[in-house]
Order: structure tokens, then C-alpha cells, then sequence
């Protein structure tokens, strides 16, 4: 996803993965967090590889230098930190989504940094919750799911209950018939 609001901001992306129908969004929701003083935080490093395979070449650049014939797989060291620092400060985390391609080891830094982080932050008493099928398995992968205060593979439709969206099996519930037993 970073790299939609990368390239909405006019920035190099090299081979990453772009959603080409969302720029405008992504170029509509910076402004929007901005006219509103909200912080919308984007990483600052990012790890490149020249194909999308565990034993690709890789190295770590600003997010402002991704070289063409090179694409974004994680998160780089700057971005953990300010990642991790920025989620100190939080009460409430619902986190969609990993950092990276977590399913190859060399890309995986960045998420299970940021699991281990929430980890930690749910032992203090900070709510995390956890929605998508891909971020379920990146917690359980680094063996932090059970302290997490809430998982839902329904990542899509966390999001949308957190809208205030209607969902169909909330509403299907309101018309159920009452089964004698």
C-alpha cells in the first residue's frame, strides 16, 4: 500500500507493487490528514529487492530512492524505530496488514518487529487488535497471537464495522427467527 501514496506523491517506486486505481485516494487522503493535523506515518526506509524471491539481492534505501528494476519487499531500520516509537504512545492499535513479504525470511524484519512491538505493548495493558488473514498468521508465525487482546481474519470487514459500515451478518441477525429447542 506504501507505495501508492509514494508514487501520488510524485516519488520513484522502481517494480513495487502499485494500485494505480487508488492514487487519486491516496493523493486525496494525504491532504486530508494533513488539513486535519493528522499525522499519516510512512516509512522513511524501505528494503528493496531486484525480483520478488526469499533469495533476491536486497538492500536498504531512503523511500525517496527506490531505484527502477528494484521493489519495495519491507520495511527498513529508520522505519521500525519510528514505527515502534510512534506506537509507545498509542492506547488502542488495530493493526491490518504486514510491514512486508513476511513469508520469505529476508522480508519478514519489519513485521515481526512491529509484532513484537505490539506484544509487548499488549503486555502493558495497550488494546491490539488484529484483523486479516495475513496479519494473523504474521503474529502467529512470530509466536505473539495469544497475548494479543483480539484477532479476526475478517480483516476487511473489521475495517468496515470500524466505519460503521452494515454488515450482512450483523443484519441477518437483527431478521433471524428465534429456533425453539
Amino acid at each position: 500500500m506504501i507505495f501508492t501514496f509514494y508514487k501520488a506523491q510524485g516519488l520513484s517506486v522502481g517494480s513495487s507493487l502499485v494500485e494505480e486505481d487508488k492514487l487519486e485516494l491516496a493523493t486525496t487522503l494525504i491532504a486530508k490528514a494533513k488539513a486535519k493535523g493528522v499525522s499519516l506515518l510512512l516509512p522513511s526506509d524501505v528494503v528493496i529487492a531486484d525480483k520478488f524471491a526469499p533469495d533476491a539481492n536486497s538492500k536498504i534505501v531512503p523511500s525517496s530512492a527506490i531505484p527502477d528494476g528494484w521493489m519495495g519487499l519491507d520495511i527498513g531500520p529508520d522505519s521500525i524505530k519510528s514505527f515502534s516509537d510512534a506506537l509507545d504512545t498509542t492506547q488502542t492499535i488495530i493493526w491490518n496488514g504486514p510491514m512486508g513479504v513476511f513469508e520469505f525470511d529476508k522480508f519478514a524484519v519489519g513485521t515481526e518487529a512491529i509484532a513484537k512491538k505490539l506484544a509487548d505493548l499488549s503486555g502493558k495493558g495497550v488494546t491490539t487488535i488484529i484483523g486479516g488473514g495475513d496479519s494473523v498468521a504474521a503474529v502467529e508465525k512470530v509466536g505473539v497471537a495469544s497475548v494479543m487482546s483480539h484477532i479476526s481474519t475478517g480483516g476487511g470487514a473489521s475495517l468496515e464495522l470500524l466505519e460503521g459500515k452494515e454488515l450482512p451478518g450483523v443484519l441477518a441477525l437483527d431478521e433471524a427467527v428465534p429456533v425453539a429447542v
